[in-house]
């Protein structure tokens, strides 16, 4: 019996150290085998590897691409107008050696605040050097390309490379935010003020060139009926000419007869005139009465 459980302990301790002296590389992992912390090797095929136990330490890394997400930073641009800029960054371990000498042991975790730092930096200088509207429109593109490259010379350092940058957001701070509503709401109500003014401008341009329009219109109509008025009477007065030198005594018959119809009106019509008078000879009968 103690032989049995002598020969179980030293196949349970055979296993377990064979366990101990191997390990597995994933194929998204990037290894060092340590040597009493002192990097003696780089693995970056992935599968099964041999060590010694106790005296080799093995370090994974994960060798795939990475988020770093920033915090909202404020940046003040060339034209002093603060924005709020949050932002994120997207990178990988290009150098395994490199980046456990430059962050030891903290690994991951210790390198992002570290290149958070050097992504803040990079913010700052390049959007310190253009207006808040380059900031804000297409240009933001050339920008964002331009912080990569300088972040990425800075993270080189740490055996990382800086894979891209992007600003998600920049706005105006919360505080200044209703001064510039302000002053684009005062700016719009001054164009339309002077939008209003220009149409009342105008309006007041049309209605004189109508109202002298129709003071043109009705004055040259007005000329015109005189001079149609006048052409009448012209005629009138030489039909009535004319038949006068025909047969005046016909003339001052009908002349007669106008004179009686307009004075005589109604039956209460009184005339004050002498029976002799030359008004009533186409009144009087043959014998004079």
């Amino acid at each position: 019996m103690k032989r049995t459980q002598i020969i179980l302990i030293a196949v349970v301790a055979l296993l377990f150290g064979a366990l101990q002296a191997v390990y597995i590389v994933d194929e998204r992992q990037t290894a060092l085998r340590l040597w009493f912390g002192e990097v003696q090797a780089e693995i970056t095929d992935p599968g099964l590897y041999f060590k010694i136990p106790v005296f080799h330490e093995i370090v994974k890394y994960d060798a795939r691409i990475l988020p770093l997400e920033t915090s909202k930073l404020e940046v003040t641009p060339a034209d002093s107008r603060r924005l709020e800029v949050d932002a994120f960054a997207r990178w990988r371990i290009s150098d395994a050696k490199q980046f456990r000498r430059a962050v030891g042991a903290s690994s991951i975790a210790g390198a992002q605040p570290r290149l958070e730092r050097i992504l803040n930096a990079e913010l700052r200088e390049v959007l310190g050097k253009v207006n808040s509207n380059a900031v804000l429109s297409a240009d933001r593109v050339l920008l964002m390309n331009q912080i990569r490259d300088q972040a990425r010379a800075q993270a080189a350092s740490l055996g990382v490379e800086i894979i891209d940058v992007r600003i998600k957001r920049a706005d105006l701070p919360k505080q200044n935010l209703e001064a510039t509503f302000e002053r684009m709401r005062a700016e719009r109500q001054r164009l339309a003020a002077d939008e209003i003014a220009r149409g009342n401008e105008a309006a007041q341009r049309l209605r004189a060139t109508a109202d002298r329009t129709v003071v043109e219109t009705v004055s040259e109509a007005r000329k015109q009926a005189q001079i149609i008025r006048g052409e009448a009477d012209a005629r009138r007065n030489g039909i009535l000419a004319n038949a006068l030198g025909r047969d005046p005594e016909f003339y001052a018959f009908m002349r007669s007869l106008e004179a009686y119809e307009n004075s005589l009106v109604g039956g209460t019509s009184s005339m004050v005139i002498s029976p002799d008078s030359e008004f009533f000879d186409y009144l009087k009968s043959d014998t004079g009465r």
